[in-house]
């Protein structure tokens, strides 16, 4: 329609009337003239907006799913740290369980030996200052802690302290090379001295060359003169393999520790020595060997002439004379002495 006057007055007067509807629907509320009218629009036009709307909807959802989308990553996320919270306090107390173990372990030792230990954790692996077998705990001077202080767990024979500091110290292992220890044989009380070799068993040097060592035989630390580095009785290890002596002044065995240094978590540090010396009480005791069942086989003779039961070991003597043995007839015989006639 070309825009001309008589079509700017028709809109015009279509605005004025639909405003006019508008305002006496308003005024008439549920009794409007133009009630019926609007029902009789809805009832035509409904099934078309409702196609629209059908139409619409996957696109509004769109932009709502869009437009919400951030919300529900947020509420992905907070769920995932949840989990992994849940997941770190269940390892947590996997870990206090463990802990827990070793100090009770730790405590046994303690009491066997009548040593005053104080707790520590370790807290880091290896030292700044070399490549040494060292490691670092989470006390020092502050908690009483001074240098060459022994440290040991559950299993034995940790180390010793070299560097203290307020709050923390510095461990030097058992199996470094720099380490060396006086040991005792357990019973035969032979003494010597062990020395570190890494990740290999440590080798011990026998002060007797004659001594009698096999394998299986264990050491305790022979202690050191006013208990420091090293109190005594406390487990090292056992010998796992022994070098002939050769026609040396000394005899070598190789020992492996009963430390696990890989893995070592709670440790703890004697601050007060025995009053007297533990010698093997601290050792556990060992397993005992269960003996070897033996296997009593019992023979049955067979029903053959001049073989007898024996009850001693089960057998005759073949001849008939076992004890309580008695001679088997014949049953051919009659026979062959009818042929004979």
């Amino acid at each position: 329609m070309r825009d001309t006057k008589e079509s700017r007055l028709l809109l015009v007067l279509l605005i004025v009337v639909a405003f006019a509807l508008i305002t006496v629907d308003i005024r008439g509320g549920e009794n409007s003239p133009v009630d019926g009218a609007r029902h009789a629009a809805a009832t035509a036009f409904g099934p078309v907006e409702n196609g629209v709307a059908g139409a619409v909807d996957p696109v509004g959802n769109a932009i709502a799913a869009v437009r919400d989308s951030n919300t529900r990553h947020n509420r992905i996320t907070d769920l995932e740290q949840q989990n992994a919270q849940l997941k770190r306090e269940l390892g947590s107390d996997d870990q206090n369980r463990n802990k827990a173990r070793e100090l009770d372990k730790i405590l046994k030792v303690a009491g066997a030996g009548q040593y005053g230990v104080k707790g520590a954790q370790v807290v880091a692996i290896g030292a700044a200052q070399g490549f040494s077998w060292t490691v670092t705990l989470d006390i020092g001077s502050r908690d009483g802690i001074q240098r060459d202080m022994t440290v040991l767990n559950g299993d034995g024979l940790v180390g010793r302290v070299t560097t203290v500091g307020p709050r923390t110290s510095t461990v030097l292992l058992a199996n470094d090379p720099d380490f060396t220890v006086g040991t005792r044989m357990e019973r035969s009380d032979e003494l010597g001295f062990a020395t570190g070799q890494g990740d290999r068993p440590i080798s011990v040097q026998l002060l007797n060359a004659k001594a009698k060592v096999k394998v299986g035989d264990r050491l305790v630390t022979f202690g050191s003169s006013k208990d420091k580095p090293f109190v005594p009785g406390v487990p090292v290890g056992r010998v796992v393999r022994v070098d002939p002596s050769g026609g040396d002044l000394t005899r070598t065995v190789y020992v492996q520790p009963f430390v696990g240094f890989t893995k070592l978590d709670v440790v703890g540090v004697v601050v007060q020595a025995p009053r007297q010396n533990p010698r093997d009480t601290v050792l556990p005791p060992k397993p005992r060997t269960r003996p070897t069942p033996t296997v009593t086989v019992t023979v049955t003779p067979s029903g053959t002439t001049g073989q007898g039961t024996g009850t001693g070991a089960g057998q005759g003597d073949g001849q008939g004379t076992g004890d309580g043995g008695d001679t088997v007839p014949d049953p051919n015989a009659n026979a062959n002495a009818d042929n004979q006639e």
